[in-house]
């Protein structure tokens, strides 16, 4: 969590920079393209087969927290309605947890997602949004986080690589559901991924990633 206060700290410290693009709110008659910062946190799990030995489990059912930093362009693809379409390029990080160890897999994701904006108020407007998205695994560890007699050698701070022979794949894909608000440029969502690939690379377990994400940013 250290990193995500400091990630949204300096984007915070920022915004007076991001004023100069806009004399107002998000205008739904007008807004043609965007441009985007978001900085936020993901409450990310696992779903994947159980294994009679942890060690080789894919099951990581509780969720383990992360962070996600990215930036993101959205263009209208229709001129009489406010429909947008929206991606970018974020790092994220996800994974879970189960009794025995705490998992963690970095990505890079690209989203395409569909927008559709209606104003909630004369100052606030709600974009509502679905689409998949891809992502890559650039790294990650799977941490012991407590003892397990049954493997010799398997203790309590033992870690391994999460993309090693009988775990992960590196790619990733799935959907995104959610809402966005905006204020004045100033920009939060918050929404669901769930995994439609399976991410594990053992023929006999299955694994897919899902998760609770929320951003704040800026638009302009």
């Amino acid at each position: 969590m250290k990193k995500f206060f400091v990630a949204l700290s300096a984007m915070l410290l920022s915004l007076p920079m991001f004023a100069q693009y806009s004399s107002g709110g998000f205008d739904l008659d007008k807004e043609n393209v965007y441009y985007g910062m978001r900085v936020g946190f993901t409450a990310a799990s696992i779903s994947g087969d159980s294994d009679a030995n942890p060690t080789t489990s894919l099951d990581y059912g509780s969720s383990k927290s992360g962070m996600t930093l990215g930036a993101v362009i959205g263009l209208r693809v229709s001129s009489s309605t406010p429909v947008f379409l929206e991606s970018g390029f974020y790092y994220t990080e996800r994974g879970g947890k189960s009794d025995y160890y705490k998992c963690g897999i970095n990505y890079f994701e690209i989203p395409l997602l569909i927008k559709y904006g209606f104003k909630a108020s004369d100052d606030i407007a709600l974009l509502p949004f679905f689409g998949p998205y891809f992502s890559y695994g650039i790294g990650g560890k799977i941490k012991a986080t407590k003892d397990y007699s049954g493997t010799p050698g398997f203790s309590k701070g033992n870690n391994f690589n999460s993309f090693q022979s009988d775990h992960f794949k590196h790619s990733d894909m799935g959907f995104k559901l959610g809402c966005g608000a905006e204020y004045n440029r100033l920009y939060l969502e918050i929404g669901y991924q769930i995994g439609v690939k399976n991410i594990s690379k053992n023929d006999n377990l299955d694994a897919h990633g899902r998760g609770f994400f929320a951003n704040v940013g800026v638009n302009f």
